[in-house]
C-alpha cells in the first residue's frame, strides 16, 4: 500500500500548494454559457457550474478559497438570486475550498454522505460542511426544474462522488469522474478505484442521450463522444495493465512500459495533472488493492 500513499499524498500536497500560491489577480473567470441559464466557470481549480432560475440560483462546487470574490462577481453578473444550493461533487479542496465563502443563511450545501465525513476528518469549519448529504441519490426542484438529479457513484474517483444531472436542461456535471482529454486522477486512499471510475462514467453515458451537454470536473465543456473515448482509453489501459501483471511484470516494468499509453500520449492526455507513469501506476495499484464500498 505504500505506492498508493505516496501518489495520494502528493497529489494533496499539489492541492494544498496551489492553495497558499493562488494569486486571485492572475486568475481569470472564464464564462460560457451552455444553454439558456447554465453557465460553467472556468477557474483554477475544478469546474463550477451555475444554473438559474426566476427567483434561485443552483451552484455546482467552489473551486479554492483565494477566488471566491472573483467568482461572486463572475455569478453576480449572471444572476441577481442568493445561491439556494451549493452542490460538492466531492471532497477534494480544488471543488470545495470556497464552500464557506459561499454558504450563506440562503444557501443550502449538499454532497453525500462521504464529503461530509472526509471534510470532518480534515478539520473543516462548520461552514464548509454540507448540511443535507445522500447515500445513492436525491431529487432537487428548481421553480422551472424539476428534475435535477444527484447521485453516487461508487469507489471512483472517490468514494463521495456525485454527478448533477438537469434533466430538463439536459446538461450534467461529472465531477472529477471525467478530466476531458486527460488521464484522470483516481484517489485511491479516499475511496477510488480504476473499476469503480469506468462503471461511473459507463453509468453516466447510460443515463444522458448523444445531446446532452457535459461539464467535466476539469477541462473543457463536452460531448458524448469525449466521455466514450475517455471510458474506451480507461478500458484499454485496465486490459493491457491486467495481462502485464498476470505475466507477473513488475509494478515498475509496467511504470516504464510506453507502448501500454503511446497512443493516449501521442493525443496528449499525459500533458494533464496525471502523466502516463502515474496513470499506470494508479491502474496497476487499484487492480492489486481494490477498494470497494463496506
Amino acid at each position: 500500500m505504500k505506492s498508493i500513499y505516496f501518489f495520494t499524498v502528493l497529489a494533496a500536497l499539489s492541492f494544498s500548494n496551489i492553495t497558499a500560491q493562488i494569486d486571485p489577480t492572475t486568475v481569470t473567470i472564464k464564462t460560457t454559457e451552455v444553454v439558456d441559464d447554465v453557465y460553467m466557470l472556468e477557474g483554477r481549480g475544478g469546474n463550477i457550474m451555475i444554473v438559474v432560475s426566476d427567483d434561485e440560483t443552483l451552484m455546482v462546487d467552489s473551486q479554492f478559497a483565494p477566488l471566491s470574490e472573483k467568482i461572486k462577481a463572475t455569478i453576480d453578473s449572471i444572476s441577481s438570486n442568493d445561491i439556494t444550493y451549493l452542490v460538492n461533487t466531492h471532497h477534494h479542496g480544488d471543488h470545495t475550498g470556497g464552500n464557506e465563502n459561499f454558504n450563506s443563511k440562503e444557501t443550502t450545501v449538499i454532497a453525500q454522505a462521504n464529503v461530509l465525513k472526509r471534510l470532518k476528518e480534515a478539520d473543516k469549519a462548520v461552514g464548509y460542511l454540507p448540511e443535507i448529504t445522500l447515500d445513492e441519490n436525491i431529487k432537487l426542484e428548481m421553480p422551472d426544474d424539476k428534475n435535477i438529479m444527484v447521485v453516487h457513484v461508487h469507489n471512483a474517483h472517490t468514494d463521495g462522488d456525485s454527478f448533477i444531472y438537469f434533466v430538463d436542461k439536459n446538461v450534467v456535471h461529472m465531477g472529477d469522474v471525467f478530466f476531458k482529454d486527460k488521464y484522470p486522477f483516481i484517489d485511491l486512499n479516499s475511496g477510488g478505484s480504476i473499476d469503480g471510475y469506468i462503471a461511473a462514467q459507463q453509468l453516466i453515458l447510460q443515463t444522458i442521450n448523444e445531446d446532452t451537454h457535459i461539464i467535466p470536473g476539469h477541462g473543457e465543456l463536452s460531448k458524448v463522444q469525449d466521455l466514450k473515448n475517455s471510458i474506451n482509453m480507461l478500458k484499454d489501459f485496465r486490459k493491457a495493465i491486467q495481462l502485464a501483471m498476470s505475466l507477473n511484470h513488475t509494478r515498475e516494468q509496467i511504470m516504464t512500459n510506453t507502448e501500454i499509453t503511446k497512443r493516449y500520449d501521442d493525443l496528449g492526455y499525459g500533458d494533464g495533472f496525471i502523466n502516463s507513469e502515474r496513470m499506470k501506476a494508479i491502474i496497476y495499484d487499484s487492480l492489486k488493492y481494490p477498494n470497494t464500498d463496506n
